[in-house]
This record gives structure tokens, sequence and C-alpha cells, in this order.
């Protein structure tokens, strides 16, 4: 599609956001009133340095508040706005930038300010959108939250927003600019329309979704093109007695194949299978076995691998092939639950592994204490000429931890 086009429909979107405001507005005395909520958090790192003088070791702080309203002016009608506000102090900012979303936002409503050398903060639009739902039919314009998949840690199917399989915040997703239609049939079957606009047309992924529930498992399917990309997923979630089993795939046709910042092959897949678990006493077990198609077979071409698309995209944040990820958790006491996680990169044998104590503190208020250790080979130094040779994923890392408050309003 002709990016003019693209440009016609957004801006038929946006028109269509404003006109039904406006229209909606007019039931202002019948309507019920706004609901309002939000969050404050704060996320506290000390990270160790990296081998290899790699990475300095570091301090930062994220402090986020956040607003949301929610509104239904009339019936059938939902307006949805968020707005917000992340404060970053670190003693090595130059290392770290706030982060970017133009891959899935064609309007730029964000603003950064610089303070001094050590800090710097971000307002941004995170939820703007109007909903409107009549009969089997839902009509979402406007920058919202988007998701896709059964899969909890990683899921290959979960492609226009997902988390790294190593995210701590994971409670609100980030909004993309989409038009976003959904039919809904029987009792739990969707077909939906996805339109996306990037900050430039490179970016623009339109795709078709569905989802139905037969014979007690989910079934999904997800296709069309994903930032330039064709793609097509698909996937099964279900229960044998106890075990819940989960199994998904995507393909993805690569764009700018040998170009900088392009694929690195003409094709690739992502591919997992996870499974959930209670014992008796009490553990809960996710386990998942992934194949991270993106990434490279030889360490040696990991920054290769950082270099490329699907990387800087957010559409994996791993950079080997084959991956065992395991996540247990125990409810030690009502208000204190212990979780791990652990990232095993089969290939060249390196692993993340980060307990956490999940503390409730009082009513909406949380509190995470946790630490990350990184095994596998160091990088090797040739020469101090030269940049240091990768020999495993997670031996470029140095061990970090820290702690993070959350409290919901």
């Amino acid at each position: 599609m002709k990016r003019s086009t693209c440009k016609t429909f957004f801006q038929f979107g946006a028109t269509f956001l404003l006109w039904g405001i406006l229209f909606t507005s007019t039931s202002f005395a019948r309507a019920s009133l706004p609901e309002w909520s939000g969050s404050i958090k704060s996320l506290n790192l000390y990270g160790e340095e990296a081998p290899a003088d790699l990475f300095p070791d570091y301090r930062l702080s994220s402090n986020r508040a956040r607003l949301d309203m929610d509104w239904q002016p009339a019936k059938g009608w939902s307006l949805e706005v968020s707005l917000d506000h992340q404060y970053l102090w670190s003693n090595q900012l130059e290392n770290f930038t706030l982060p970017s979303s133009g891959y899935n936002r064609h309007v730029d409503l964000d603003k950064v300010w610089r303070h001094g050398d050590h800090s710097a903060s971000r307002l941004q639009v995170d939820r703007l959108n109007l909903k409107r739902r009549a009969g089997a039919m839902d009509i979402t314009i406007g920058r919202q939250a988007i998701g896709f998949g059964r899969i909890i840690v990683f899921s290959p199917l979960d492609v226009i927003a997902p988390f790294a399989p190593d995210a701590l915040d994971t409670d609100i997703r980030s909004g993309v600019d989409a038009l976003h239609t959904i039919f809904n049939y029987g009792l739990d079957g969707q077909l939906g329309a996805i339109a996306i606009w990037g900050e430039k047309a490179r970016y623009d992924s339109f795709l078709a979704t569905w989802s139905d529930n037969r014979a007690g498992l989910d079934l999904l399917m997800i296709g069309g093109r994903l930032r330039g990309r064709t793609m097509l997923g698909a996937g099964l979630a279900g229960n044998l007695g106890t075990l819940g089993l989960k199994g998904e795939f995507s393909i993805h046709k690569g764009r700018d194949t040998g170009e900088a910042g392009g694929d690195l092959r003409d094709s690739y897949a992502l591919a997992a299978i996870e499974s959930w678990y209670r014992f008796d006493n009490g553990i809960s077990l996710i386990t998942q076995y992934l194949y991270n198609g993106p990434g490279v077979d030889n360490p040696e071409d990991y920054p290769k691998a950082l270099a490329s698309a699907p990387l800087q995209e957010g559409l994996t944040y791993l950079l080997g092939r084959h991956y065992l990820i395991a996540a247990p958790a125990y409810e030690l006491h009502p208000l204190a639950t212990i979780q791990g996680l652990l990232i095993y990169n089969i290939e060249d044998r390196s692993t993340l592994i980060r307990p956490t104590l999940d503390l409730n503190l009082a009513d909406n208020i949380s509190l995470q204490l946790f630490w990350t250790w990184h095994t596998g080979q160091k990088p090797r130094v040739i020469s101090s000429a030269l940049p240091a040779e990768p020999r495993s994923e997670f031996g470029l890392r140095g061990d970090s931890g820290g702690f993070f408050i959350k409290c919901f309003f």
C-alpha cells in the first residue's frame, strides 16, 4: 500500500476519532463520569562492570508516573487517554537512552528533556483512542495497546510490541498508532484486522488475526505485512490433565537482507513450546523451549545479530538460536512470593539466572527485590587495539540487581 494511501487512512481515522469525541460529548448529560486510575513506579538498579571492559559498572534509577482515564460518554462508545512521565537518572547516562517507539507510532506525542549530565525525562501520550462497540463489531482508532499470543515468557505470535523475556516491568504494554477492528462470533471466536502506522512507511503493518476455542483448545492465527515483511503465524493452547501446554510459531520473510540494519536471512522463524504445572507442594513451574530464528549460531556473529532489524525493532531480544527457559514460583506467605527466571543458551552454554522476592507491602503497593547472575565464557581479548571477541551471550554481561517498587491507585 502506498504511503499516501496510508496517510489518508490515518487522517481519516484521526478525523473519525475527533468527530466521535465531539458527537459523543453531546450525550454528556446522560454519560457516566470518567474513571481515573494510575501508577507510580521506581526501578533502581546496580550493575557490575561487564567483562573485558565492554560496559562500565552503573547505577540507574527509572521513575514513572502514569495517569489513565477511561470514559464512556455514550452507549457503545469509550475513550481512553493515558499520560506517562518517566524520569531517568544514571551515573552513566550516555549508555542509556529513553525508549523510542517510532517503529509503531506515526504521530509524535512525546517531549524529552535533558537535565544536566546524569538525568533526563520524557512525557508521552501512551493512550489516546476511541472505541466503538456495535453488535458483534469492535472498532478502536488511535494509540492503543495490542498484544497477541498465549505463551507467557516469550511468545512468537506477540509480534507488534512484545516484552523482552527478562523484562521486569510488564504491567502495561506500550501503545501503538493503529486501527483495530474485531468481529466477534460464537462464544469465543474473533476475526481481527489491524493497521499500524509507524514513523516511516517501511514500519507500517497490516495484519489479520483469528482466534477461537474448539474442544477446549485455543486456536490462533496471524498473518500479513509486519513492518515491510510478509509473515504468518499460528498457535494452540490447551491442557493435558493438570499440565498446561502451548505451542506457537511465526515465519517471516527477510527485509533488506545483507544491508546494514536489515535482516540477516531471506526468511526466518520463531517457534516455542511452553508448559505449565503446579506441584502438590505449591510450586508452579513454567518451562519453554524457544527457537529464535533471527539469532545466529556462532558467538562471533553476535554483533551482527545485535545490529540487525529484528533486534533493533524489538521483534526479538536474544542473540542465539536455541534456548531453554524456566520460570518457577512459590508462595512463601500470602504477602510474599519467590519467583525465578532462567534463560539458557543451548549452543554457547551461557545462562541468565534471576531470583526475585515479591512483597505486598500494603493495598496496591508491592516491592520486588532481585539479583541477576550471568554465566558463560567471557569475551576473548586479542589486542587492546581490537574489540573483544564474544564467546557466549550472557558472558558478555556483568551481574546486576536492585529493587522495584510499584503503587497503583
